[in-house]
């Protein structure tokens, strides 16, 4: 089975990736003893994704470790905010509180009649020799207060088109069959299985 670096500490990402990408074996920071603050200064998520990806395959190299490396960077992006937080997403308030990004996105919303808005993923992958990027995305409205489980960033306000209710609301299979990161997800696995 091959093995592959996934660039998180997030044990939701982790579970998401090996769901879906059942035929590979991931290795997650922790496993590899990474413990240090990427700087994400990237203007994109496709730029903050790569970031991620070189930190951790030199880290590697330099251990002896040659495996592939995929990494990612999400956002939420708000139509009447002009895309805001996008690439800010997990600091919209200033440091990483996701009850105070909230809170900033229920108050930027207020006055604000469209309050439709997409979550885009960006999937960075390198094995050494090319870089290959996956964008998913998936379409909903921001609700005018928290609904459901506020455990994860902004999914308690992100009205689902295709579940009619909010991620936080969703069991994790549900959300996982259409939400951005899965999308991205599924893209990359058949890309690699393409290649076998």
């Amino acid at each position: 089975m091959k093995t592959i670096i996934l660039a998180t500490g997030n044990s939701h990402k982790l579970k998401e990736f090996k769901q879906i990408m059942t035929d590979y074996e991931f290795l997650s920071l922790k496993d590899i003893e990474f413990d240090e603050d990427i700087e994400e200064t990237g203007d994109t998520l496709k730029e903050n994704s790569k970031i991620k990806v070189d930190a951790v395959y030199q880290f590697c190299k330099d251990k002896g470790l040659n495996y592939p490396v995929i990494g990612d960077d999400s956002g939420l992006f708000i139509n009447a905010l002009g895309g805001d937080p996008g690439v800010h997403s997990a600091r919209y308030a200033g440091d990483h509180e996701p009850s105070k990004d909230r809170a900033k996105v229920l108050f930027n919303l207020k006055d604000k009649e469209d309050r439709s808005a997409y979550m885009e993923c960006t999937i960075c992958y390198y094995d050494g020799n090319e870089y290959q990027f996956f964008v998913g995305q998936t379409h909903g409205t921001i609700a005018t207060e928290e609904l459901g489980d506020t455990s994860f960033g902004y999914d308690c306000l992100f009205m689902s088109d295709d579940l009619g209710k909010t991620f936080g609301q969703a069991e994790s299979d549900e959300k996982n069959s259409i939400s951005h990161r899965s999308r991205a997800i599924k893209q990359l696995n058949d890309w690699l299985n393409s290649k076998k």
